[in-house]
């Protein structure tokens, strides 16, 4: 397995061995919560394990990787200025666009300096009696902070597929999280990808005019929908520019955190033939109208779902030339959008191309990497690259790298190990001061990410204010307000079709032990960014009362508090 490696890039000291508040990740979460905290004059830090700033667009770098959201609802919103002067070339913006915006923002607003890279988290313990976080970095260090706060990604933990003999392959092999710095040569080259989730479909649209060969093993097929990605002019993005504020309104009204919202009549309501008007108009359009402009039964009714489809499918046919082929990219599993809909381009025609192969796993099951391959029950094949595209331990899994221990010795990972239990997504009971913006259960991972790091980070924001300025050393939510929300989080499943689909939204991963189908996990918030921020903001106006704060021990260093545009 191969992977690029940069110098680090950071300014922070390293010298420097207490801070008030640690974040942990560099991502777009990272970036905005060390904004907002600098903005306050709060002694913090940013600690990463990769060699630069970025997250999944510094470790994305497959071809193909792009936003699925629209450019200009992705970047960040809490700066005028910022919006003003970055100019999106693309509707749906490619990795190392996508790259340098994040390091122009950390540069535009002189984040550097408060980040420390190749500085990886191993574990992490609450000391009872001082109120405060011990923390074991990977270089030897220990630091201590009064506030962790992870922002650590959703799919930043990368899975293999459980094959013997991966590291006997002579060739070149990587996962796609882990994809080279340096160009990867193709043409001409037998090329194997494993895996046809949301990464893969990017990856294979991308590259089957590229290589040699290209072989697509497959288990299970994904619904896709056309991302018809396309440029932005100097005159589209002024006008941009001029609507941000209804932009960003009509991500804050819409379910999914996008411009798209919910087509407000009712399925039966309307005729058939209004219906594939309708869908016709969707389906031709940029971005995740497909999905999320659609009817609202197609998420809830058996019917309706089965109904679009079915309509789906049958634009699938009109694709792909071969009825054969076409059938094995068409799910018989699960409906389209019960779970996160891949975007395309040129996917489908891919398997019209004579260098494009398709071997069905399901049929003919991997059994073993080779030195020279890979084998499937019915016959060896040889290649000179193979890309694992399979997926990611999701949500938790970033978390479960850190030994996380809280009061009593408690392990996150022990209390986690059935499912995450959380109040609001965002707080753990029994481990105090520590805080995730997008964290499991949170309204985050089922939204446009980047406003719902928005909506995660000033939330926890508030809740530190409240604390620095009432003196408080501690904040542990309830156990039985943390009940609460995970029995509603569950229940929010129940009412969605997408309880039964085979999903990293219900944590399955048939490549990590014990998240085989089966072993429900409730991940995510189903009920819509109002419903939640309507949840967050209902905590807030009730005083935080399902939060036992506490002090005694050294009292917090209250930060002299400045204004800030993103309050």
């Amino acid at each position: 397995m191969t992977e690029g490696t940069n110098a680090p890039h950071d300014k922070a000291p390293r010298d420097k061995s207490h801070y008030e508040v640690i974040v942990i990740g560099a991502g777009v979460a990272g970036i905005y919560q060390i904004k907002r905290l600098a903005d306050l004059g709060v002694d913090a830090t940013v600690l990463d394990g990769s060699p630069d700033l970025g997250g999944t667009w510094y470790r994305n770098r497959y071809p193909g990787a792009r936003f699925d959201s629209e450019s200009y609802t992705y970047g960040y919103s809490f700066s005028r200025e910022l919006l003003n002067e970055w100019h999106w070339k693309e509707r749906f913006s490619g990795q190392p666009e996508n790259l340098r915006y994040l390091n122009h923002v950390a540069d535009k607003f002189d984040l550097r300096k408060y980040m420390q890279f190749n500085a990886k988290v191993e574990a992490a313990q609450f000391d009872e009696a001082q109120h405060i976080w011990r923390l074991r970095i990977d270089d030897g260090r220990e630091l201590t902070c009064r506030f962790v706060i992870l922002a650590i990604g959703l799919l930043s933990t990368p899975t293999l597929p459980r094959l013997e003999g991966v590291e006997s392959f002579k060739g070149r092999s990587f996962h796609t999280f882990y994809w080279p710095h340096e160009p990867v040569e193709m043409a001409g080259k037998k090329v194997a990808i494993i895996g046809t989730g949301a990464t893969a479909i990017q990856v294979i649209g991308e590259i089957a005019d590229k290589v040699g060969e290209l072989t697509v093993f497959q288990r299970r097929p994904n619904w896709a929908a056309p991302l018809n990605n396309g440029p932005i002019s100097n005159e589209e993005m002024a006008d941009i520019r001029a609507r941000y504020d209804d932009i960003f309104a009509a991500c804050a009204r819409s379910p999914g955190g996008f411009e798209h919202e919910p087509d407000r009549r009712g399925f039966y309501e309307v005729t058939r033939e209004e219906r594939l008007a309708l869908w016709d108009k969707l389906y031709d359009e940029p971005g995740f109208g497909i999905w999320l402009s659609n009817f609202r039964e197609i998420f809830t009714d058996e019917v309706a779902n089965a109904e679009f489809s079915a309509y789906i499918a049958d634009r699938i046919r009109r694709r792909v030339k071969d009825p054969v082929t076409a059938e094995k990219l068409i799910p018989k599993d699960h409906g389209f959008g019960v779970q996160r809909v891949p975007l395309e381009t040129n996917y489908f025609e891919a398997y019209n191309r004579d260098n494009v192969h398709l071997v069905d796993i399901s049929e003919t099951p991997l059994q073993r990497v080779t030195e020279t391959g890979l084998r499937t029950s019915a016959r060896d094949y040889d290649f000179d690259i193979i890309i694992y595209s399979t997926g990611f331990d999701a949500i938790t899994g970033a978390y479960d790298q850190i030994d996380i221990t809280g009061i009593n010795g408690e392990k996150l990972y022990d209390k986690w190990k059935d499912g995450p239990s959380t109040f609001l997504g965002m707080l753990v009971h029994g481990f105090p001061n520590l805080l995730m913006p997008t964290g499991p259960q949170s309204g985050s991972a089922s939204t446009n990410f980047p406003r719902g790091i928005e909506t995660g980070v000033n939330w926890c924001m508030g809740l530190l204010k409240h604390i620095w300025d009432r003196g408080y050393t501690s904040a542990d939510p309830t156990l039985a307000a943390q009940e609460r929300w995970s029995a509603h989080v569950k229940k929010m499943y129940a009412i969605m079709l997408m309880r039964n689909a085979k999903s990293w939204f219900t944590g399955y991963n048939s490549n990590v032990p014990g998240h085989e189908h089966g072993k429900y996990r409730y991940f995510v918030y189903n009920g819509g960014t109002p419903k939640y921020v309507a949840a967050i903001n209902d905590a807030v106006a009730k005083g935080y009362e399902d939060i036992v704060f506490a002090s005694g021990a050294r009292p917090s260093v209250r930060p002299a508090v400045r204004s800030s545009a993103a309050e």
